[in-house]
């Protein structure tokens, strides 16, 4: 494996680790996460919207 590679999955790794405490915020908050934080957590912003507070 090359420097590159290591490099890119490091990066990788933060961005994911960022969009889950910017969801995570966002929530906490009763705000609607960033589409784009959601597709990266591999979740489907439309069917987000369907959750329903308990």
């Amino acid at each position: 494996m090359n420097s590159r590679k290591v490099f890119s999955a490091i990066g990788d790794l933060f961005t994911t680790f960022g969009s889950a405490v910017a969801a995570s915020r966002a929530v906490e908050a009763s705000r609607k996460p960033h589409a784009q934080d959601l597709r990266r957590l591999g979740m489907n912003p439309t069917a987000f919207d369907k959750i329903g507070r308990f």
